[in-house]
């Protein structure tokens, strides 16, 4: 029996009675275009399917997939609809040159060998033809398709080592960022453009000054600034693109090491668990600096240094806000004066900020590592507010020797960022003035009498003079918003200010975010511990010069429990009142000696009483009995006075207040009363007192 004959023991009426398929694919379009005669060789396919017994007009080529790769079955399309046909029973036979055009990997080979066994497809390569449902060939498929996979990863791993090795020598070439040029020696060198330069300079500089990629962002907008962009469209060269100034640009300008003179290899790697459906160059992630295949300094000319390049990249991981990692973000516009910046004195972790309050008015400063971590409770919560005060007073004392000095940097430094900001405009101003001269020029050069030439070439002569205007009006629009004119007057008055820095601190124009900034100009970190001594706040100032400062801030207690000076305050109210003080009187003598109550206010004659109560210190008594003055300060009689100036014993005056015959206030029930009486007053009692008296002696002496 021939080999035909053989292969057509293996097609029945059943598969002939479908359709056939011939597969073609090429992993790249380079191979389509250079290898013609292999693409030319899969399609020929199609007289392999009609000597098996296929009429031509039941022979169906699928060549959507070429230029695509057989790793993956995500973006080939063919590949996916000639699956769905096995699965609806249509397909009887499927051609491919080998295993390796079907698929690269097992994932996608095993499901078509499945499939093809399930609903009885027949699988024909170059040679031979094969029934997944029988055992040897089902068998003979799989080693195919395992040694398909196989010969991928020897070509990848093949290709991959000669690339590594050409780039640890720096010869590999790389896509160059904005701003770096390489010439045709292959030598790179800055770009020749004076504003690409200036601008990339200017964003360098303004975050060194700002600290953060927004906002330098932000700056670059309010001056109207476009960033200089390379998008990768196309062969090279690219041209350069200017757009507006975005946080993903700025952040790609700082952080690409190329700016400080770096050629570094294998900064990403695919991570497979973070593709995103539809998306195949997804699933990229950044590698740590320290797990670079390649990193070699100096090898363009640089923008920065490369000490600058580290400086950047870890306040880039510092702004963001994650404080498990100790990185205590920007500063941001909440009133929280050392947002990020405050450590738990009692297991060193970062204390995160919440707000209180009925409306969320108050901050407060608060270490849930522990809690986090372990489920234990929180170490520590300290508000904000009365912190932040007393932070804010050492600030501005450590500065006041240096405020003049710090307006004299001020003004120098805004006087410089004017004039940078002016150079920028220069250099755009230029530019399209260059573009609409150089377009002048085309269209002057051009014959008069090629008019199909010269009306396209006057068309663009008018889109530049257009854009000229544009950046003019631009220009003079920043120029009225933004642009410095300091003068002498104006001097004077920022040296005015620099000498009263707490004036500049709380002016309405200061924002938190300004404020939070200086401050982490002059102080690293603040360790706090509320629970060393109670009722009171111990702080250490941890400055950036090394120095550092410890201090306590009396907090404000809910209860006398937390009482800072709870012994003192209590012993004094003993001592005062073993002296025969009244309430009044000791409030007056503890308001003198600068104690407060638990909140804060002032004493009074109710708290102190409230406090003998709570403290069972008993009233002060003569002979066993509740012992008052006749007249109290304010001039105003006790009881006991009424009753000596009247000539009463104590129930009378008790009954006459009663009774009303006299207005006496008490501040609150127990309380010693306050009888206000003018001389008539006493005299028209004493007549009452001796009118009565007579009356009850009259019945007396007619018995």
């Amino acid at each position: 029996m021939s080999t035909l004959d053989i292969l057509h023991s293996k097609v029945t009426t059943t598969h002939r009675a479908k359709l056939a398929y011939v597969y073609v694919r090429q992993s790249s379009l380079s191979q389509v275009t250079r290898h013609a005669e292999s693409t030319e060789l899969q399609y020929r396919l199609v007289d392999r399917a009609i000597r098996l017994g296929w009429p031509r007009e039941r022979i169906q080529v699928i060549d959507e997939d070429l230029g695509k790769s057989g790793a993956s079955a995500d973006q080939r399309r063919g590949f996916q609809h000639l699956i769905a046909e096995i699965g609806l029973a249509r397909v009887g036979l499927v051609t491919s040159l080998d295993a390796s055009r079907l698929a690269r990997n097992n994932s996608d080979w095993y499901q078509l060998l499945e499939l093809c066994s399930i609903f009885g497809t027949l699988i024909a390569d170059g040679e031979q033809l094969y029934d997944p449902r029988t055992y040897h060939d089902r068998l003979l498929l799989g080693l195919s398709g395992m040694m398909s996979e196989a010969e991928l990863h020897q070509l990848r791993l093949r290709l991959h080592a000669g690339e590594l090795q050409k780039a640890a020598r720096g010869e590999l070439r790389q896509g160059l960022p904005v701003g770096l040029e390489r010439q045709r020696g292959g030598e790179v060198t800055l770009h020749p453009d004076e504003e690409i330069q200036a601008r990339l300079h200017l964003v360098f500089e303004k975050f060194d000054e700002l600290g953060s990629a927004r906002a330098v962002m932000r700056c670059l907008q309010r001056a109207s600034l476009p960033l200089p962009t390379r998008p990768i469209n196309g062969p090279a060269p690219h041209d350069t693109v200017w757009q507006p100034a975005s946080n993903s640009r700025v952040l790609a300008i700082l952080q690409n090491p190329a700016y400080a003179g770096a050629y570094v290899y294998g900064r990403s790697a695919h991570d497979a668990t973070r593709r995103k459906p539809g998306r195949p160059h997804s699933g990229q992630v950044r590698r740590p600096m320290d797990k670079w295949l390649v990193c070699l300094q100096n090898i363009y000319p640089a923008y920065i240094t490369w000490e600058q390049y580290l400086t950047h990249q870890a306040r880039l991981r510092d702004n963001q806000n994650r404080y498990e990692e100790g990185r205590h973000g920007v500063p941001r516009k909440g009133q929280a004066l050392l947002q990020g910046i405050v450590l738990c004195g009692r297991c060193g972790a970062r204390m995160s900020l919440h707000y209180s309050g009925p409306q969320g008015e108050y901050p407060v400063y608060g270490c849930n590592a522990q809690q986090h971590q372990y489920g234990a409770p929180r170490c520590q919560e300290v508000r904000a507010l009365g912190l932040d005060a007393e932070i804010e007073r050492l600030l501005l004392a450590a500065l006041q020797p240096d405020r003049i000095v710090l307006a004299l940097a001020a003004l120098a430094e805004m006087e410089k960022e004017a004039a940078a900001l002016e150079r920028q405009w220069q250099l755009r101003l230029e530019r399209a003035r260059y573009e609409a001269e150089r377009a002048r020029r085309q269209y002057m050069a051009v014959e008069p009498e090629n008019r199909m030439v010269a009306r396209s070439l006057e068309r663009g002569w008018e889109e530049k003079l257009r854009g000229v205007e544009e950046v003019e009006h631009a220009y003079q629009s920043w120029s009225t918003r933004q642009q410095l004119i300091i003068t002498a007057a104006d001097q004077q008055q920022m040296l005015a200010l620099g000498e009263d820095l707490p004036k500049v601190w709380g002016a309405a124009t200061t924002t938190n975010a300004d404020r939070k900034q200086l401050l982490r100009f002059v102080i690293r970190d603040v360790i706090v511990d509320n629970k060393r001594e109670r009722g009171r706040v111990w702080f250490r100032v941890n400055w950036q010069t090394g120095a550092t400062s410890e201090h306590w801030l009396t907090r404000r207690a809910q209860s006398y429990a937390d009482h800072p000076r709870l012994e003192h305050l209590q012993r004094r109210v003993r001592e005062l009142n073993g002296e025969q003080k009244m309430d009044d009187e000791i409030a007056v003598i503890l308001n003198d000696e600068g104690v407060l109550p638990s909140r804060g206010r002032a004493f009074n004659g109710n708290l102190v009483w409230l406090m003998r109560q709570r403290w069972r210190i008993p009233t002060i008594k003569e002979n066993g009995k509740e012992c008052h003055p006749l007249r109290w300060k304010d001039g105003t009689y006790s009881v006991e006075g009424v009753a000596q100036a009247v000539g009463v014993i104590l129930g009378t005056v008790y009954k006459w207040i009663r009774e009303g015959r006299v207005e006496g206030v008490q501040l609150r029930k127990g309380t010693a009363w306050k009888i206000a009486l003018t001389e008539q007053q006493i005299t028209s009692l004493q007549a009452y007192v001796r009118r009565v008296r007579r009356i009850r002696r009259s019945p007396k002496e007619a018995s």
